[in-house]
């Protein structure tokens, strides 16, 4: 019984290339639109909280959400 190495035309390589290559961008995006709602999610809890404009758990996600798109759009531009 022989063991052989990968080989780097092997399916295995191309997976492990093809998830380096899209999945790191969005979760650096993820990471640094977090970093970005925690600076701005007190500044704005009292008045997503207060109820006056939107249920405030859609508001907050709707808050994560844009800051990890601006995330991804600042890092698409550098």
């Amino acid at each position: 019984m022989s063991i052989t190495t990968l080989s780097a035309t092997a399916p295995l390589t191309d997976l492990v290339f093809g998830a380096s290559l899209l999945f790191p961008p969005l979760f650096k995006a993820v990471l640094l639109g977090f970093f970005f709602w925690l600076l701005i999610h007190p500044l704005l809890r009292g008045w997503m909280y207060s109820g006056d404009i939107w249920h405030p758990t859609l508001m907050d996600l709707s808050l994560f959400v844009l800051c990890v798109t601006g995330a991804l759009w600042l890092l698409s531009l550098g």
